[in-house]
């Protein structure tokens, strides 16, 4: 158990394992995710995107920079989109793999489909991307680092863009390891605000190292072992029926009265993100229940079969209540 007390949030400085090398290291390397789909509507030229309405206001908030109008569809009550009819000319599909739920197949079976697709792998960093698609990943949703995002894209933007500087984006990272995540929690938001303001640069040096030294396949293996462990302990009462990602972001679980279970395990140091607030504007009955509801619980590299236990057992209780 970590000395803090403290179960999720984000994510803290990764323990240094030697020299492993980069994931993704023939991807281009960048240093945002939203900065990424920046890069990717460049090389592509592309004239309008479908995004989903679950989903937070990144995405639309760059078509705005870009001057890339959107449009938005749905998402169904297994995760996936709903799409109602086909490209336009020039039109992208941006397909987002909520949890990791979707499979190489059926992303490939969008690219059939409909052609023109950009895949967000933001909650999949550990799959691989398909034949045919633009894919991104987000490093800091996996790995304790400041910032940084890989493309895999078969068109390059001429090599003149400038590299970005972490210095100053790493005092939460570090803090957390000494102080614990409360303490740093207003460092790491305003980190994370500061996001939608940066400009398309590479990914810094400092995240380069910091990237160069995880070991990877151990990440993966915690996290799916979690997920496993969660899954044995909630399975029967999840409202979603889930496949096993690669290494998975967090163990979606969908309950009843979300907001209050959310708020319980905050009061017990467990801290379950809020994700896609802003769905309740254009989303519809079921996404709105959705992001209400579904409590993705933090299965990560931190933690293993006694916190997993934890969170069982106080979401046993507040059900019981």
């Amino acid at each position: 158990m970590n000395p803090f007390n403290e179960i999720g949030g984000y994510l803290g400085a990764e323990p240094y394992t030697g020299c492993h090398g980069e994931y993704y290291p023939d991807a281009v390397a960048l240093n945002t995710a939203r900065n990424a789909l920046v890069y990717a509507v460049r090389v592509r030229g592309i004239r309008k995107l479908r995004i989903p309405a679950y989903l937070c206001d990144s995405v639309s908030l760059v078509c705005d920079r870009e001057h890339i109008p959107y449009e938005y569809y749905h998402t169904g009550a297994d995760l996936r989109p709903v799409i109602d009819r086909p490209p336009v000319p020039g039109e992208y599909l941006y397909v987002v793999n909520l949890y990791g739920q979707m499979s190489n197949a059926e992303l490939a079976a969008l690219r059939d489909r409909y052609g023109r697709v950009i895949v967000d792998n933001i909650h999949a960093f550990y799959q691989p991307p398909i034949k045919g698609a633009d894919t991104i990943w987000s490093c800091r949703k996996f790995f304790g680092v400041p910032d940084g995002a890989y493309l895999v894209t078969d068109t390059l933007l001429p090599d003149d863009l400038p590299t970005d500087v972490s210095d100053g984006r790493t005092s939460h990272i570090y803090g957390r390891l000494r102080d614990g995540a409360t303490a740093h929690y207003a460092e790491f938001r305003a980190n994370d605000d500061a996001f939608e303001q940066l400009p398309l640069m590479r990914m810094s040096e400092l995240t380069h190292r910091m990237l160069s030294v995880i070991d990877y396949e151990r990440v993966k293996r915690i996290r799916e072992e979690n997920f496993t462990c969660l899954h044995r302990l909630l399975g029967s009462r999840n409202g979603l029926r889930l496949r096993m990602p690669e290494g998975p972001y967090a163990y979606p679980f969908l309950c009843e009265n979300g907001p209050r279970v959310r708020k319980y395990l905050a009061s017990r140091k467990i801290y379950v993100a809020t994700l896609w607030p802003n769905v309740s504007e254009n989303g519809n009955d079921t996404e709105r229940y959705c992001a209400e509801n579904i409590l993705p619980l933090p299965c990560d590299q931190r933690y293993g079969a006694e916190e997993m236990q934890i969170i069982a057992e106080e979401l046993e209780h507040v059900r019981k209540s």
